[in-house]
């Protein structure tokens, strides 16, 4: 039987994924980043709306895959919290990695505890380490469910001889679920391509806006594609001259 898992970021594509036929929805904030913890109010929301399970990303932001210590506090304050919601999720999503590249084992242990008895996938924090074969075998002694992977490429069918490989290593002791550009046009192949029995996919389409007066050359944010590398954080001397700014106004 093959299982469908859809990426959403509202209550409406989570309820569209059910009408669809989806197996499971991975929930997530800000899906243009990858995808990002979502706020506790949507999960609930989101969980009240549907009946097929619900697995929910923990990532505090875009960037990499390396944590800082507040950023873990985080994770784990984050898990605590969902887990503690009257209908906690079904699944957890993550995937921490040390400054190498490989997978931090100690860290994924720790959030895992917390997490139980929910199921555990690790994301494609999977794809960014340097021995695919090696990471596998991290993710398995870990105890993860599944894993999900494009294998090793930007989608799955650029990487279909290696999620091939993986398939094989992985020897049931942990699902290998393709994702990464999935799409109509190209399922078949995987799915044959590989013996997967589970995929992952977004399967968006744009709409227009309901908005009767749309005001135009006004944006809420930076039309941007966020880089793997690179992140945004607070500038000192941003704050700080922004500080003096508005207290010269002020006086």
């Amino acid at each position: 039987m093959t299982m469908m898992e859809v990426c959403v970021d509202s209550v409406e594509s989570a309820q569209n994924a059910e009408e669809g036929g989806a197996t499971r929805v991975e929930l997530c904030g800000s899906l243009v980043e990858g995808g990002t913890t979502p706020s506790l109010g949507l999960f609930q929301t989101v969980k009240s709306h549907i009946s097929i399970p619900v697995f929910v990303i923990i990532r505090p932001r875009g960037g990499d895959f390396l944590y800082s210590d507040t950023e873990i506090k985080v994770m784990k304050q984050d898990i605590s919290l969902f887990m503690s919601s009257p209908d906690p999720p079904d699944g957890f999503v993550i995937g921490c990695l040390n400054s190498d590249g490989t997978v931090n084992t100690g860290l994924c242990k720790e959030l895992m505890a917390l997490a139980r008895p929910s199921q555990m996938t690790f994301h494609r924090a999977f794809d960014m380490t340097p021995d695919l074969g090696a990471a596998l075998a991290a993710v398995i002694d870990c105890g993860f469910e599944r894993v999900l992977t494009s294998g090793g490429h930007s989608t799955a069918l650029e990487g279909l001889p290696i999620l091939c490989d993986l398939v094989k290593q992985a020897k049931g002791k942990v699902i290998i679920m393709p994702g990464g550009g999935i799409t109509s046009h190209n399922i078949s192949r995987i799915i044959q391509g590989c013996g997967c029995s589970e995929f992952h996919c977004s399967a968006r389409s744009s709409h227009s806006s309901s908005m009767t007066f749309q005001k135009q050359g006004v944006a809420m944010g930076a039309l941007f594609s966020p880089p793997e590398f690179s992140m945004k954080t607070a500038d000192v001397c941003k704050i700080r001259t922004i500080l003096q700014i508005s207290k010269s106004e002020i006086n």
